[in-house]
């Protein structure tokens, strides 16, 4: 893991350049075969140290549920965002990511004056904005925004599982595991499948 001041190498260059705002953004659940896309946009305080911060990929679903807490806490500024699963299926996975990440940037108290965007794509993003490729593991700002988006899609697929049993989301969250393909033979689609991601289901 990097340390944590090595999290703001990037940002303090960034700020360097003049921009008075940063935020970082970040998604969860673009593979997924089941529920929504959820981007989540934040801004740290400059230079703040969260022991701990990281990919949220990296970290334990205990530990990215302490952090979710302290980064809301401290944090400047967040916002997080949904695109449903309608949306998904209307405009396609990365369409879908882009309005989910641009109404997480919009719902900011303070709008961003450069968004720094997890991966090798910006061109749907509305703000001005730079990609930062492994951004959530380099950034703070991103690193912060993987953990709010992670946390809350994993939440909203408990709830699910709850509401359509037999999947197993709350274990899976969606993603296409073999106890997942498993269920979808047994049951059927339900309403929060992706369809145009079960096309090649047999």
């Amino acid at each position: 893991m990097r340390a944590e001041k090595d999290l703001w190498e990037l940002e303090n260059a960034v700020y360097d350049e003049g921009f008075t705002a940063i935020c970082g953004v970040d998604e969860a659940g673009r593979g997924p075969l089941a529920g929504p896309v959820c981007a989540a946009a934040v801004t740290l305080p400059r230079g703040l140290v969260i022991a701990g911060l990281d990919d949220s990929k990296k970290l334990s679903e205990k530990r990215r549920g302490e952090l979710y807490s302290e980064i809301r806490e401290k944090a400047l500024g967040w916002s997080i965002a949904f695109a449903s699963v309608a949306e998904i299926e209307e405009l396609n996975i990365l369409g879908a990511t882009y309005l989910a990440m641009n109404r997480a940037i919009e719902g900011l108290p303070r709008r961003p004056s450069l968004a720094l965007v997890d991966g090798n794509r910006t061109e749907g993003i509305r703000f001005p904005c730079r990609a930062v490729v492994g951004g959530d593991g380099l950034c703070a700002d991103i690193a912060a925004a993987s953990i709010l988006a992670k946390v809350t899609r994993d939440r909203y697929m408990r709830e699910m599982a709850e509401k359509f049993p037999g999947y197993g989301f709350e274990k899976h969250k969606g993603y296409g595991t073999a106890a997942h393909y498993a269920a979808i033979r047994e049951l059927g689609p339900c309403e929060i499948h992706r369809l145009s991601f079960l096309r090649k289901l047999h």
